[in-house]
């Protein structure tokens, strides 16, 4: 009887140890890189630290922040950005899914590799090809406009249109992944559903709203969270085209956090603005499951 008590336990502890030992590489990587870092950037946040000094000051570099028109200013930037971004690229993707989910094999297959192409092209390549359309002399966008009789437009050089142009940039360069997610749930949706709706009489928009949307459900909250956190960590393209400028209308806090770290050796106020970025998005994050994963099944 003691055996075949004895051995039931055995083989979860085996499972147990099993388990733990293929999860040691990731986890170690996970907590060498991911999780030492965080917690040492809020350590961090509360000294004075810089590359000459090392003081405890307390949340003085909040307080400094807190009063810093220059952060407000980028904090801003970074909302906007991320408030015209997501919406546009959640819309998009599911429209150009739609589009194409019924088409033959080849044609989604074009479709989702031009689409995905500027996600997987080097950040520097696509800099390069976008600086060159907004170029204010020879530009292809100002080509464009020159036919309709405007004037040039020096889109990342005038504080009105450069954040925009870094907005269609970032669109453009998101867009990618989520068309490839929406077009293979669209397929896993049962085509008997949309049938029984079409026989009903349903409209082209009802059978979207009551059916198709609801299905997608699982494959938006993804989407959504994950093009959020993206946004609002843009830094690449702003580094590249603008630097911030013209007067910090281009500016976001990662650009900020950047800017404080290696260009001033500010490295406490760099991780207190990166720790209120964290902050920031892990509270729109948890909104988001709240409200939208209500209807998602696990």
């Amino acid at each position: 009887m003691l055996a075949t008590i004895r051995k039931p336990n055995k083989h979860k502890l085996h499972d147990w140890l099993m388990s733990y030992l293929f999860l040691l590489p990731a986890l170690t990587f996970f907590l060498i890189f991911v999780v030492y870092p965080m917690l040492r950037g809020i350590y961090m946040s509360f000294f004075d630290y810089s590359i000459t000094s090392f003081e405890f000051i307390g949340w003085e570099n909040y307080v400094t922040l807190y009063h810093d028109e220059t952060f407000h200013k980028s904090l801003i930037n970074t909302i906007v950005l991320v408030a015209v971004a997501v919406p546009i690229v959640i819309g998009f993707s599911i429209f150009v899914a739609m589009a194409i989910y019924k088409k033959s094999e080849f044609i989604r297959s074009f479709c989702r590799g031009i689409f995905y192409l500027p996600a997987v092209t080097s950040v520097v390549s696509v800099t390069v090809v976008w600086g060159w359309i907004y170029h204010p002399n020879f530009g292809l966008l100002n080509y464009i406009t020159n036919f309709f009789g405007m004037e040039p437009i020096s889109w990342l050089g005038d504080p009105k249109t450069a954040l925009m142009a870094i907005t269609v940039i970032l669109i453009t360069t998101s867009v990618g992944q989520p068309i490839i997610l929406y077009v293979a749930s669209l397929g896993n949706i049962p085509a008997s559903y949309i049938e029984a709706a079409q026989i009903d009489r349903a409209s082209p928009g009802q059978i979207f709203r009551k059916i198709i949307w609801p299905l997608l459900m699982p494959t938006s909250l993804y989407v959504i969270v994950i093009t959020t956190i993206n946004s609002f960590q843009c830094f690449a393209l702003i580094q590249l085209l603008t630097s911030g400028g013209p007067i910090h209308s281009t500016s976001t806090v990662m650009y900020g956090v950047y800017q404080q770290a290696f260009l001033l050796g500010n490295f406490g106020i760099a991780s207190a603005m990166g720790v209120i970025l964290a902050i920031i998005i892990g509270i729109i994050s948890i909104i988001q499951f709240k409200y939208l994963g209500n209807d998602v099944e696990y």
